[in-house]
């Protein structure tokens, strides 16, 4: 016997397909459909899903959103941002499990993954320094400097002491760019040669720098920079240079 509720029989039919073949021929707008359900268990919530996949295009536009920014739509409410918060924080959780059971420095683009939604929007740039240990495995993830990110502002005696601190045997840094554009600036380079420099010296090896933009990153090893700057700490050494002068300021 058929439903006596159209918005039942039609979010029922959605379940069924999502049970039998996961998400495979779904459109973007029926996965929010079924994400506002969780949290309206009893409203037609087909015409806001449609909303929130035109007002930001993509369903990965819509799942980044935040819940006042889906509140904007109507018939949206705290109860119906509901599931797509929830989809938000399980992915990170599943992204997080992910790059902390594998040798993350070889992937650049799982860490810009994890970290991307909660820094994507930030008015400020914050200097994050991810600590690992010697199987490549996160300790853990600390925002050790806020404002803007100059070789003046970062300490690389503070980024050492915590390393040791922590008893990282590697570092990575992550840092945003407010206006959108991840491309190093000349600060950015030389904030981060100092940094391999100190890890050179006390053995705590750097591995990488990425820049997170708007949907993009700059990653220093990817880019082949990092091996660069340990290349020209070793030519350095090898000259004696270190002999003579203080590697860098604190």
């Amino acid at each position: 016997m058929p439903s006596a509720n159209p918005t039942e029989g039609h979010r029922k039919r959605l379940r069924e397909k999502f049970i039998k073949s996961g998400l495979a021929g779904f459109h973007d707008y029926e996965i929010i459909e079924l994400l506002l359900t969780l949290g309206s268990p009893r409203k037609d919530c087909k015409q806001q899903a449609k909303e929130a996949i035109k007002r930001f295009k993509t369903l990965r536009g819509v799942l980044e959103a935040t819940p006042e920014e889906l509140q904007q739509i109507s018939g949206i409410g705290p109860h119906s941002a509901f599931g797509i918060k929830l989809a938000q924080e399980v992915a990170r959780e599943f992204l997080k499990e992910k790059i902390i059971d594998k040798p993350i420095y070889k992937s650049s683009q799982e860490i810009f993954d994890y970290l991307y939604h909660s820094m994507r929007d930030l008015k400020q740039e914050i200097f994050k320094v991810i600590y690992l240990n010697s199987q490549n495995q996160i300790i853990e993830i600390v925002d050790l400097f806020e404002g803007t990110v100059t070789s003046s502002s970062v300490s690389p005696r503070k980024v050492i002491e915590s390393a040791i601190k922590h008893n990282a045997a590697s570092l990575i840094f992550v840092h945003n760019h407010p206006s959108g554009n991840p491309e190093p600036s000349e600060s950015d380079k030389d904030i981060t040669r100092n940094l391999v420099y100190a890890g050179c010296v006390t053995q705590i090896r750097v591995l990488d720098h990425i820049i997170i933009g708007e949907n993009r990153y700059f990653s220093f090893a990817d880019q082949g920079i990092i091996e660069k700057y340990e290349d020209n700490f070793l030519n350095l050494r090898i000259r004696g240079v270190f002999d003579s002068k203080p590697l860098f300021k604190s």
